[in-house]
This record gives structure tokens, C-alpha cells and sequence, in this order.
């Protein structure tokens, strides 16, 4: 029996810092873009923890732990609203924020101690800068690298742009 599979749903990574402001400001572009893609784009989250941002590590790992427990995205976009505080308050935001989204926040502080994630997250990183991504949001789509850390002007039109070809291509 043959079968033609369909092709892969275009990919969108995003490679992200939960404690970089220019990332929060990307959340609106993100949402846009789920919304008008649906399933029909794959939006994959990276991590690129900044070294200048001494609890950014942590907090990818919480993502990766959220994600793990079913709620990625909305765990991302609550930290990412919270970021100040972060940088302030450091490990203690990541578990009232899995609370607060109804996730197990003991099991998350468990994951932040025992660094389950950490592999994980320093693959992407790793990945990252192999690629030449410097700072946060970068979006990488059809083998097309956009910085989102220097300027976000334009960058979801062309997004966009490159999405909906990939998508007509596909189907």
C-alpha cells in the first residue's frame, strides 16, 4: 500500500528570552501569527538564555518543564509579561507562575533543582549561536534568519510573508 505523505507543516522557531523585554514586545506579532496560521505553521520556541540575564537560564528550563507539563506557550507569554519582576525576584516568579496557570508547581520547582531540562535548553542555545543568532527574538523561517533584537519594525510582515508562501508550497 503507498501513501503520499503530506509535507511537514512549515516551521517558525523563535528563539527567546523570558527575561528580555524586546521578547515581551514580540508577544504580540506571536499571537497575530498563531491566529492567522493556525495549525497550519508549526511555532517552535528556542531557548538563548543572555548571559546578562542571571535568572533567563531558569527560566527556559521552567518553559521546558511547562511545556512538559501541557501548558508552554501560555506559561512563556505569562513569564515574559513578568519579566522585570524576573530579574528582581528571580526562581520564585517561574513556580507562582505555574500555579497561577493551574500547572504543579512543586513538580516545577523539583525540575528547577534537579536541572532535568538543562540539556535541553543549552542544545538550543548551543544550536543558536551555530547559526549566528546573537540576541532575542531572532525567528528563523524557510532557512531565512530575522533578528528581532536589533528592530522589530517590518519583521512580522515579513513572517507572514515568508509563512504564507511555505504554506501554499504545501499544500
Amino acid at each position: 500500500m503507498s501513501h503520499t505523505d503530506p509535507a511537514p507543516r512549515p516551521v517558525l522557531d523563535v528563539w527567546c528570552e523570558l527575561q528580555c523585554p524586546d521578547c515581551r514586545t514580540a508577544l504580540g506579532d506571536l499571537r497575530a501569527l498563531r491566529d492567522r496560521f493556525q495549525d497550519a505553521l508549526d511555532i517552535r520556541l528556542r531557548h538563548f538564555p543572555l548571559e546578562r540575564h542571571q535568572h533567563a537560564h531558569a527560566a527556559a528550563q521552567a518553559a521546558e518543564e511547562a511545556i512538559a507539563q501541557g501548558r508552554g506557550w501560555p506559561f512563556v507569554e505569562a513569564v515574559l509579561e513578568r519579566a522585570e519582576e524576573l530579574g528582581t525576584r528571580g526562581e520564585p516568579v517561574l513556580v507562582e507562575v505555574a500555579r497561577e496557570l493551574g500547572l504543579d508547581a512543586e513538580e516545577m520547582d523539583t525540575a528547577l533543582v534537579d536541572g532535568r531540562h538543562i540539556l535541553i535548553v543549552d542544545a538550543d542555545q548551543a544550536e543558536g549561536k551555530a547559526i549566528g543568532v546573537t540576541g532575542t527574538p531572532t525567528y528563523v523561517i524557510g532557512g531565512e534568519r530575522l533578528d528581532g533584537g536589533k528592530s522589530q519594525e517590518g519583521l512580522r510582515e515579513r513572517v507572514e510573508e515568508i509563512a504564507a508562501r511555505l504554506v501554499a508550497e504545501r499544500s
